[in-house]
Parts: structure tokens; C-alpha cells; sequence
């Protein structure tokens, strides 16, 4: 991995902790509730403010509240429908997991930098953990956005006011007052596909640090031509042995000066001999 790049490396859970805390803080922390009238034929039956407040995580069935039933003073107990806990607790268990690791992994990777990367131990475990974390986030903000989008829809005070028996009779006026706010539920779902986003592209920095990428990598084409060409340079590629080698050289051998004066050699061997005879 690059000098450059080891920063930014270690700058990547600050930002997960940071997406961390908004995704289960708006939603495990969130509370709402509506307003309803009912306004019955006999208005001293009426009942103009009927609050209903729901909070995580969820468990909607269990959200009871008194209406009037617009005959007599007798009121009914009714309770919104659907439990939407199991999405959202999944959402938040995933966000604070998530927290906890991210702080785990600055703290390692400022004052523990030698263990984890001690063996290539610390950046495998450093890379399957960013991997499932990736899933997890994916999978559970796709959960909690379809749980919320059902949460709206039981929360919603026209489908209330037809859980009501006064609202079911025409001389009865039913009307919404205040709908609940789901503007943190809505961040929280956007949250948490940005955390999925921050997860998944960290994928690729966490794999460098494993040293696979390096390893796995080739020597590039230029670097093995180079490597051809400094042999085919050297003494063993070269006509060493050609007409301008060294033992091929007309001075070495086939100069006159050493055995091509030989004629005196030869003259003079017969001619001093016949002299004798």
C-alpha cells in the first residue's frame, strides 16, 4: 500500500463510527404520534383529541388507545396493527455493532499498527469483517426501509380512523389532526444504504492491506523486455566468434608478420644444404 493511500485508510472508521451514530440514533431514538377527532352526532360524546404516540421499536399491536364509540359515554380500546420490531432492531443491532467495531479498529490501527499487521493476521480479519458488514448493512437497510414503509402505512390516520366503530356511521365526523413525522425514520433509512456505500468501497483499500493484491499482481511486459534485451546485449548474444572476434582477427593468426614470414625459413633450409653437397 502506498504512503498516500495508509491516511486515508486510517481515516475510514472515523467516518463509519460518524454514519454509525446517525443511522441507530434516528431511528432506536425515535418517538412520534397523531392526533384524531371524532366528532359524534351527540356532541357531548365527542371526543376532538385522541392522541396515539408510538415509539421503537415498533411493536405497533401493542399501541393502545381509547376512542369514543359515539353511543353513550361508552368508549372502545383499540390498538394500531403490526409489529415491525424485528426489522428495525436489526437495523439499530447492525449500527452499533458497526460503532463498536469501528472504534475498535482506530484504536488498532493508531497505537497497535505492528500486531495488526503482524502474520498479514490483522488485515484478513480486518478484511472479512468489512465484507460481512457490507452485507449486513445492505440487507438490513433494505429490511428497515420495507419496515418503515409499512410503519407508515399503519400509522397513517385514515387507515386509524377505520379501526373505529363511530367512524363507520355517516352522521359521525372522523378527521385526522395532526399525522405523525417521519422525516428522522426517512434519514435513518438513507443512512444506512450510506453506510452500505462507505462499507463496500472500503473493501478495496482493507484487500491491499491483506497483500493479495500485491501478490497476485505480474511483472508487467516492459520489465520482461528489458530483462531480454540486457542478455541479448551481454558477451554471450554478441559475434564474439564473428569476423571481428577476437579469434577470427587477422592479427592474431593470420598476420605475416609472425608465421607468414616463414618463406625465409623455407629458402633458406634448401639452399644451404645443396651448398654442403
Amino acid at each position: 500500500v502506498k504512503a498516500s493511500e495508509k491516511p486515508l485508510l486510517k481515516s475510514q472508521p472515523c467516518g463509519k463510527k460518524l454514519f454509525a451514530i446517525f443511522a441507530f440514533a434516528t431511528c432506536g431514538g425515535y418517538s412520534g404520534g397523531l392526533r384524531l377527532s371524532v366528532d359524534c352526532a351527540n356532541k357531548s360524546e365527542s371526543d376532538l383529541s385522541i392522541d396515539i404516540a408510538f415509539a421503537y421499536p415498533f411493536r405497533l399491536h401493542q399501541v393502545n388507545f381509547d376512542a369514543p364509540t359515539c353511543e353513550g359515554k361508552r368508549r372502545e380500546t383499540l390498538s394500531l396493527i403490526g409489529d415491525f420490531s424485528s426489522s428495525a432492531e436489526f437495523f439499530v443491532t447492525i449500527a452499533v455493532f458497526a460503532f463498536l467495531y469501528s472504534l475498535a479498529a482506530t484504536v488498532v490501527y493508531i497505537f497497535f499498527q505492528n500486531k495488526y499487521r503482524e502474520n498479514n493476521r490483522g488485515p484478513l480479519i480486518d478484511f472479512i469483517v468489512t465484507v460481512v458488514f457490507s452485507f449486513l448493512w445492505l440487507v438490513g437497510s433494505s429490511a428497515w426501509a420495507k419496515g418503515l414503509s409499512d410503519v407508515k402505512v399503519a400509522t397513517d390516520p385514515d387507515e386509524v380512523l377505520l379501526l373505529m366503530s363511530a367512524c363507520k356511521q355517516q352522521s359521525n365526523k372522523c378527521l385526522p389532526v395532526r399525522s405523525p413525522v417521519m422525516s428522522s425514520l426517512n434519514t435513518s433509512v438513507v443512512f444506512g444504504f450510506l453506510n452500505f456505500i462507505l462499507w463496500a468501497g472500503n473493501i478495496w483499500f482493507v484487500f491491499k492491506e491483506t497483500g493479495w493484491h500485491s501478490s497476485g499482481q505480474r511483472h508487467p511486459p516492459d520489465t520482461m523486455e528489458k530483462q531480454s534485451s540486457s542478455y541479448n546485449q551481454g558477451g554471450y548474444n554478441q559475434d564474439s566468434y564473428g569476423p571481428t572476434g577476437g579469434y577470427n582477427q587477422p592479427g592474431s593468426y593470420g598476420q605475416v608478420g609472425e608465421y607468414g614470414q616463414s618463406q625465409s625459413y623455407s629458402q633458406s633450409g634448401p639452399t644451404s644444404f645443396s651448398n654442403q653437397i
